[in-house]
């Protein structure tokens, strides 16, 4: 279809295998795409409870999967 504009592809690298936990590829994911967020963000967006954001953030961050400048996490690289 000639009419449909073509769209660039973001490149999203796969959750690492050892993630097991679904809302851990979330947060993973969403991080990536969005190329960072804050708790209050990935609360709002993910539907997710700050006490689990947390959590989550914790073992992520842990495994040097995710690292934190101010209040903004994003995907280590």
């Amino acid at each position: 279809m000639e009419s449909q504009k073509h769209r660039p592809t973001a490149r999203i690298d796969p959750v690492p295998d050892d993630l097991e936990s679904a809302q851990a590829k979330l947060v993973y994911i969403y991080l990536e795409a969005a190329d960072g967020a804050t708790v209050e963000e990935l609360g709002e967006i993910l539907a997710m409870k700050k006490i689990d954001i947390l959590s989550v953030l914790n073992s992520l961050s842990s495994a040097d999967y995710v690292t934190q400048t101010g209040a903004t996490y994003v995907v280590a690289n």
